[in-house]
This record gives structure tokens, sequence and C-alpha cells, in this order.
């Protein structure tokens, strides 16, 4: 397979995306609203969502919390362009980069979020990440992880292996992004977050291989 950037993948897919995800994913008819079920609720509650895309996620949330304020970074423009058109009337500000790179800040939002979106990298990065968010988030805050994840050990050790072979034959950089599903276990996710510094990580539901994790400051 020819590996695409990250951004190009889902520039290229930006229509028909939220249909895609929806129908195509084991639980996904649940797991949105299930996750959004999890954020906290109240006029001015600042949330974070890491890998936003078109905001599957933010529909659900803003349903059931319309005053919140939400803060949104993805990696492709084409994306945030979609969510932005979706939630005109909502109080969220977006930022096209990515979220291994953005400034954060300190003890700014009362929640964070990601869907779908984390698999995609080894656990030094994501622990790297995890530390970033631990320190943005207010001392009661909490992070709410609805991901895919891998079934065995073997498995994530192929998942690495497959994605350095297709690199190293296709000559691409390691300094960018490419689309190609690299999903750690549901244990060794916990352990990063943990070794990041949250007091407690939770499994709270799982649909298949995907499951929701809540990891509180």
């Amino acid at each position: 397979m020819k590996l695409e950037r990250m951004d190009e993948f889902f520039a290229a897919r930006v229509n028909g995306y939220d249909e895609h995800m929806r129908t195509t994913i084991e639980g996904a008819s649940d797991f949105y609203a299930y996750t959004a079920s999890l954020l906290p609720m109240g006029s001015g509650k600042r949330v974070l969502d890491l890998g936003c895309g078109t905001g599957l996620e933010l529909e659900e949330y803003f349903r059931l919390n319309p005053d919140a304020d939400v803060t949104g970074i993805d990696l492709s423009e084409a994306m945030l362009k979609a969510l932005k058109e979706k939630l005109p009337d909502r109080k969220i500000s977006l930022i096209q980069g990515s979220y291994f790179d953005v400034p954060l800040g300190e003890k700014e939002y009362d929640a964070a979020v990601s869907v779908e979106s984390l698999h995609h990298f080894p656990a030094e990065q994501k622990e790297a990440l995890y530390r970033k968010l631990y320190a943005a988030l207010k001392d009661d805050g909490c992070f709410v992880l609805t991901d895919y994840f891998a079934e065995s050990e073997e498995l994530e050790k192929a998942y690495f292996q497959n994605l350095k072979r297709l690199k190293e034959e296709q000559g691409l950089s390691e300094g960018e992004f490419y689309h190609y599903d690299t999903p750690l276990t549901v244990e060794h996710e916990a352990q990063a977050l943990k070794q990041a510094g949250f007091s407690t990580v939770q499994i709270l539901k799982e649909w298949g291989t995907t499951f929701t994790l809540l990891a509180r400051r």
C-alpha cells in the first residue's frame, strides 16, 4: 500500500467522512454520544478536542451543553472547514496543526477529549503529549479517550513493524505524519497516561476494538 500524508488523506475523504465513520466502525452509532456524555456540563465549560476532525463528538456535546467553550485541534484544513460550517453558532476555536506541537497552556481546560485520532502514534510520543495535556487541565480536569486499540501485544508490534517497512520501501521521511493505523493495546495506552501523571485511568466501555477510557488528573 502507498502511504499518504495524514492531512492529504483526510482532505481527500472529507466528503462522506461523517457517514463513513458512523456506519462502518463498530459502535460508532453509540460511542460518539457516550463520549460526549462524559464531558462536563454547564455554561462556559472549557473543553479541548485533540484531532477534532469534522466534530462528530462535538455535535453530540453541544446538544447536551450548548453553552460550552471548545477548542479543537486538527491537521486537516478541510476537516476544520467542514466542522466550522456544521457548527457556525457555537463557541468553538479551531487550530490547524499537530497537537504534538500546538501549545496547550496550563490549567486552561475543564476536560479534554479525543475520538478515533490517537491510534496513529507510538507510546513515547503519546506520553509526551499526555504530559502536556495533563498540565493544560485544571486540577479536577479529566481526559476522555475513545479510540481503536490493538487486540494483543503481538499485533501492536506488528503494526509498527509494518509501518517502518513501508516507510523504508517508499523512502518517506520520519518527520512527517502518514496515515497508517498503529494502535497500542488498551493496557499500554493506560500505562502511557499514568506515566504522564494522570492519577486514575478507567476503562468504561468497549465496542469491539474501540474502548472509552477516562483519565483523571
